[in-house]
């Protein structure tokens, strides 16, 4: 006589439900060694989908139909009549030439400043680590507390510096009076926070240079200048250019300080794009218009990028040519 053990797991595996094997099959395809990268960046890229391109996709499209946010009315398409009438606005190309004042002002105080203060660093001295991070504060702060630390300081009545250059004349010296002075005092702030940037880009540079071929150039008794020309400038050249670019661009759409120190005045001569185009989308309500005008200014921003660089391909160009 035969007798038949039943398998106790055979009898629980069959009493429980089994998992589907497409289910299975699935999560193991999407758990894959070769999928974690992407299924961990996904919900990066969603986000960065819905809070940045979806919207970037929303106001392109917008810019070619004729709409008002104070009105509820269906858009009517325009085609490019937004941009052939930003392009033909005297107005909006007098934004542009108090963009490009300031910005030229700004960038080239920024580079001088910034490049003194690599070389200054670039040294070991005592209280050097102390006063490189009182040198780094200023870029560490908001756009909105620079502008109203300025706005502060250029005050007619308490203002530290109107104060103290009143020192020196007999009336209350108001710097924000003039669109010179405007004008000036806007690019002083920006460079204020910004010329640490410039700083650090530089002294990267400057600390990278073999100190070998320092001691070669004082071994040939080679003059300051050409030290520089031959062996300092070859290693920050990208570095500068690199932050030209980028400080360029940021200027460019700078805001925050023009709006809270002037408001683009006096009367409109310190009134950037950037200021112009949120006058047009939320106090005249054009929408339509700051769209392609906010359009014009990335088509410039792209320009401003493939013009680096090109001269990055040439610079790289150079060695073989010769």
């Amino acid at each position: 006589m035969t007798t038949t053990i039943a398998n106790p797991d055979a009898s629980r595996d069959e009493a429980g439900p089994k998992p589907s094997r497409d289910a299975a099959g699935f999560l193991g395809w999407m758990l894959s060694p070769e999928r974690r990268g992407p299924l961990l960046v996904a919900p990066a890229i969603a986000t960065l989908f819905i809070v940045n391109v979806f919207p970037l996709m929303w106001s392109f499209g917008l810019s070619f139909f004729e709409y008002k946010a104070n009105r509820i009315a269906a858009p009517v398409f325009k085609g490019l009549d937004n941009y052939a009438s930003v392009l033909t606005d005297p107005d909006i190309w007098e934004r542009f030439q108090h963009t490009a004042t300031i910005v030229v002002g700004s960038v080239a105080l920024q580079l001088i400043v910034g490049f003194l203060l690599a070389l200054l660093f670039a040294n070991d001295f005592p209280l050097r680590r102390y006063l490189l991070m009182l040198v780094l504060a200023p870029m560490m702060l908001s756009l909105s507390a620079v502008g109203v630390f300025f706005k502060l300081f250029y005050d007619p009545t308490l203002g530290f510096i109107s104060r103290l250059i009143s020192l020196f004349t007999a009336d209350t010296y108001v710097i924000l009076s003039t669109p010179a002075r405007a004008t000036v005092a806007i690019v002083v702030a920006d460079a204020w926070m910004w010329s640490p940037f410039v700083m650090l880009l530089v002294l990267a540079g400057l600390v990278s240079v073999p100190k070998y071929l320092y001691e070669a150039a004082e071994i040939d008794r080679a003059g300051w200048w050409r030290r520089f020309r031959t062996i300092t400038f070859p290693y920050i050249r990208s570095l500068l250019l690199l932050a030209l670019l980028f400080r360029t661009i940021e200027t460019f759409k700078i805001f925050d300080v023009v709006y809270i120190l002037t408001e683009g005045g006096p009367g409109s001569s310190t009134e950037t794009v950037s200021v112009y185009v949120f006058r047009l989308a939320f106090q005249f309500f054009r929408t339509s218009l700051a769209s392609a005008l906010g359009y014009i200014m990335l088509f410039a921003v792209i320009v401003l990028t493939s013009l680096y660089l090109y001269a990055i391909q040439t610079r790289r160009a150079e060695p073989v040519n010769e």
